[in-house]
């Protein structure tokens, strides 16, 4: 079994190290969907208030995921996909990943409710809680479930970016974090039907190998045709224009299209036989990033 490198052998780490703690592929797509919530927000904010408060979103989602590393960091030892992060490497300290991660999430938290409001740090403060804590001491190592509830971690930022704007909460930053949280179960679990021997050999309860690949699949397919309708909701209440409606039509069409060989699939074969899998996962982040920034044109057309 692969195991960390001795704290105290490990190497000077530098910035690549830290920014590499901090997610940043994940990042991009929490930052665009807190800029896409900001922006489709009605009102309006101070270009520089806008700025900090995405600039929050980010901190508080980058501490979040160097807190998950920190935790995580023996099962990521175990992973092929994540055995060359900094910590199982041995090129950070484990404390030193934790106090980055604290430090990041609390002056997220602190610096968006004195420079913004305090509601929206109260959202930013749930949301990194929620992944750090809930998804990923509790939920992960426990439950097949883990990514169906631990889905709301990464639906909070269009969120907070609403909340940035308006100071509330209401139905249509609701329903931009209920298509999130219906998006991540079909794009992580096409991730995991492909990796599913490196989450097996870490011991965490991924669908695919406590349920099996059938249950896992058939799954996909569901979430797939639950995405569809979510994303027309905001349309459907009147909260978006013909811009949004026609594209989320056309981009969940596309998804359910692609969820359908890989929820009429037994299993995943060898060499080429995770192709469907891995065209959903692929398309599966090309969608959001469409369907949040259509939501921003529609938005921009219609003010």
């Amino acid at each position: 079994m692969t195991t960390l490198a001795p704290t105290s052998l490990a190497l000077p780490a530098d910035w690549r190290d830290f920014l590499s703690l901090t997610k940043p592929r994940v990042m991009s797509l929490v930052v665009f969907t807190g800029l896409a919530g900001l922006l489709a927000a009605p009102g309006a904010i101070h270009p520089v208030l806008g700025f900090t408060a995405i600039l929050c979103i980010a901190m508080g989602a980058g501490g979040a995921a160097a807190l998950n590393q920190w935790w995580e960091a023996d099962l990521d030892a175990r992973m092929k996909r994540t055995a060359k992060r900094p910590l199982p490497s041995g090129r950070m300290r484990r404390e030193d990943a934790r106090d980055f991660g604290l430090f990041l999430s609390g002056a997220s938290v602190m610096v968006m409710g004195l420079a913004i409001h305090w509601l929206a740090a109260i959202v930013l403060a749930v949301s990194i809680a929620y992944y750090a804590v809930v998804y990923t001491i509790w939920l992960k190592p426990r439950t097949p479930q883990n990514i169906v509830i631990g889905g709301g971690a990464g639906a909070f930022p269009p969120l907070i970016g609403w909340i940035a704007v308006t100071g509330d909460i209401t139905l249509m930053p609701v329903l931009l974090f209920a298509i999130i949280f219906i998006w991540t179960p079909p794009h992580f679990w096409a991730l995991a039907l492909f990796v599913k021997t490196d989450y097996a050999a870490a011991d965490i309860p991924m669908m695919p190998v406590v349920a099996g690949e059938r249950s896992t699949r058939r799954q996909v397919l569901g979430y797939s045709l639950l995405l569809f309708a979510t994303a027309l909701l905001p349309w459907a209440i009147g909260g978006t224009g013909a811009i949004y409606g026609l594209s989320a039509i056309a981009l969940s069409a596309i998804f359910v299209a692609l969820a359908v060989p890989v929820g009429l699939r037994e299993r995943t074969g060898d060499g080429d036989g995770s192709q469907p899998e891995k065209r959903l996962f692929k398309w599966s982040i090309l969608y959001l990033f469409v369907l949040f920034g259509m939501l921003v044109v529609d938005r921009m057309v219609l003010s």
